[in-house]
């Protein structure tokens, strides 16, 4: 059954007619670009063809009635801050109805249902996707639209840091709510200005690779990461190293650490790789597009250490097959690696990438083809 049809039946079957309206957004990938965020640096996604669907109808009251599908709980609450629920699923639409509340938007009762495809754990930001559709949701039921596009993905961003416990940075929710059909967004991590570069290959495709392996790590990695990069940028006198040259990084190389100059070293580098890959695109040139991806990968698994034996596994098999580029994924440990695949090696490559994992590691990785698709819409 088609998700629509899904949720019309839910919804008709726990809240009866009339029948409501449906929106969507979706989850993301990023081609490149990892760990230049909080370096001021770009980060390049793109919304996919995985979603969070809703529909949703104003009951007239002052609460909001919701059932998930997929997790097949019901939750009701009020809008005021006390009326916090206690699921976690349900904080994050909670959280997005107190956010617009608190910009001085209107919110009002309703009744939905939702489902998605975005796969869990997987690293393509299932919540995002959540927290995107209901705000474009909402702007469109009781604020008539005039909530601008980026509010709307600040609006996501807050749910996080103020009902999830989740400090994230702003990347997610903007893919999922400016996503555009054919094109990859570059975000400039400074001021936020952003471009969209086509990305609609004729002869390859993207696939992710999921390793279904997260490390436990202690002394919080990310943070180490970040306070190297801060210690670069404070030693050449620069608000972060978005302003810094590799030949100023090598000409200060004595004075660092072997660890900060790496760290440093790749983020400079990742910068520069955004904008190569955006030059590339222009042209069509998809192989050079695949070069920065391994590129980028031996980056995150040498100098950034953040990647692990199974995600260099992965990529490693990806570039012995001969697919045209590979990378980890997100923030590293594990998770996914995202590939770049000519059509006519697709069939071997994950035939190969598949069994040859599970050989060595026990278990089959999943495998997500993803094209790239518009964020947050109303559905017809």
């Amino acid at each position: 059954m088609e998700m629509k049809e899904l949720i019309r039946n839910a919804f008709t079957e726990r809240f009866g007619t009339p029948e409501g309206e449906f929106f969507a957004s979706a989850g993301r990938i990023n081609l490149i670009g990892e760990h230049t965020d909080y370096n001021e640096g770009f980060v390049f996604p793109g919304a996919i063809d995985k979603v969070i669907m809703a529909e949703i109808r104003p009951n007239g009251t002052d609460r909001v009635r919701v059932f998930s599908i997929d997790i097949d709980e019901y939750c009701e609450f009020g809008l005021r801050e006390e009326d916090a629920p206690e699921q976690g699923w349900a904080r994050y639409i909670f959280g997005v109805c107190r956010e617009i509340i608190k910009r001085g938007g209107k919110v009002g009762g309703f009744d939905t249902v939702f489902a998605g495809n975005v796969p869990l754990g997987a690293g393509l930001s299932s919540s995002a996707a959540l927290e995107s559709c209901f705000a474009f949701a909402l702007n469109e039921l009781f604020n008539e639209g005039k909530i601008d596009k980026f509010e709307l993905a600040k609006i996501g961003q807050s749910t996080e840091h103020n009902y999830c416990g989740v400090n994230c940075g702003i990347m997610d929710q903007f893919a999922s709510v400016f996503g555009k059909k054919g094109s990859l967004i570059r975000l400039d991590c400074r001021d936020l200005s952003y471009e969209y570069f086509p990305f609609a290959p004729e002869h390859h495709r993207l696939v992710l690779i999921d390793s279904r392996v997260k490390h436990e790590l202690k002394d919080s990695p990310y943070n180490k990461r970040r306070e190297s990069c801060e210690r670069v940028a404070k030693s050449l006198g620069v608000p972060s190293l978005r302003d810094v040259s590799l030949a100023e990084l090598n000409a200060v190389k004595v004075t660092l650490s072997d660890e900060d100059y790496r760290r440093a070293k790749y983020v400079i580098e990742e910068r520069d790789r955004v904008l190569t890959v955006c030059a590339a695109l222009e042209r069509g040139d998809y192989d050079e597009v695949g070069k920065m991806m391994y590129a980028t990968h031996e980056g995150l698994s040498k100098d950034y250490e953040v990647s692990c034996e199974e995600l260099d596994f992965l990529a490693d098999t990806a570039k012995e097959l001969g697919v045209t580029g590979s990378r980890i994924m997100g923030g590293g440990f594990g998770g996914c690696t995202i590939n770049l695949v000519e059509n006519d090696l697709y069939d071997k490559f994950v035939t190969e990438a598949v069994a040859r994992f599970k050989q060595k590691y026990g278990h089959e990785p999943k495998v997500y083809d993803v094209i790239i698709s518009d964020g947050a819409r109303r559905v017809e």
